[in-house]
């Protein structure tokens, strides 16, 4: 039997199709130019790509992740398979401008899927910069990002006060659930698609199941990993648009994919995942 086909999302401001499932790069794709640095992470984006996932998110904060991701898309041949996201961390405008032409560079693109405002740095500044850029075709979406859950709330109060945003990046996950009150419904209410950094805690969640049996009621949403637990809860709030859990691993890779298949937890299910986690 085939697999399912991964879930998408519309993208709010376009209706374009988002599969559910991307991923991140930080910090597992900042690499050498070895061959054996780059092989599991040229097979994770095959793997990727093969399951349905099209969003890559990286960084000039990452390191040479941007560089990396690059070569490794052209190598592969895969650019118009793959939503391309990164990021402009530094002030000023020239400096930024020139920021965002080396990310392109590097990611031998000279149009950008996603450019993001990486943890709101002058954000103002940046975000003019970006609503040009994309008027002149060098991006397709523009995006403001942050980790913390005290950013929360400047995230949720300039997509009150800004138009033309149309993605945000947070963290969430089951173990931090902020995002589900203080920001999420603010997306939800402006149309803004919402990308899900951290979902995994960068590996927390799993030592704290460590040893533990998948519920049986688990199989309900058609779930077979604790992986796929964590990030089906997450999917199942309509306003995520799409998780992008970093890797290097490829694995885990297409462990995670299969949370972007087959149902989603019901609100009843939900709640019965919460209690589960804050039992632990």
């Amino acid at each position: 039997m085939p697999e399912p086909a991964m879930l998408t999302r519309p993208i709010p401001s376009t209706g374009e199709a988002m599969p559910v499932i991307g991923l991140g790069t930080w910090p597992v794709f900042d690499v050498g130019a070895d061959r054996a640095s780059r092989a599991p992470l040229r097979e994770v984006i095959e793997t990727l790509v093969t399951g349905g996932g099209t969003m890559i998110d990286t960084s000039p904060m990452y390191g040479r992740s941007e560089g990396v991701t690059g070569d490794l898309i052209t190598e592969q041949g895969l650019r118009d398979k793959v939503f391309l996201a990164t990021k402009v961390w530094i002030s000023g405008r020239e400096r930024g401008i020139e920021q965002m032409r080396r990310s392109a560079a590097l990611l031998k693109s000279p149009v950008i899927d996603l450019m993001q405002i990486h943890n709101l740095v002058d954000w103002r500044t940046q975000l003019t910069t970006m609503h040009a850029m994309k008027a002149n075709g060098q991006l397709r979406y523009n995006g403001i990002t942050h980790y913390t859950t005290g950013s929360l709330a400047e995230l949720a109060h300039i997509l009150e006060a800004e138009d033309g945003i149309d993605f945000v990046q947070c963290g969430y996950s089951l173990a931090t659930r902020e995002a589900e009150t203080r920001l999420l419904p603010v997306c939800a209410a402006r149309g803004v698609a919402v990308i899900v950094n951290q979902p995994l805690e960068h590996g927390t969640l799993f030592r704290m199941v460590r040893g533990k049996k998948l519920p049986d009621w688990a199989g309900e949403f058609d779930c077979t990993s604790w992986s796929a637990l964590f990030l089906k809860y997450l999917l199942a709030d309509p306003a995520v648009t799409v998780l992008i859990p970093a890797t290097n691993k490829p694995a885990h890779m297409a462990d995670n994919l299969k949370a972007g298949c087959g149902r989603l937890p019901d609100a009843r299910q939900r709640e019965q995942i919460r209690r589960l986690w804050d039992s632990l």
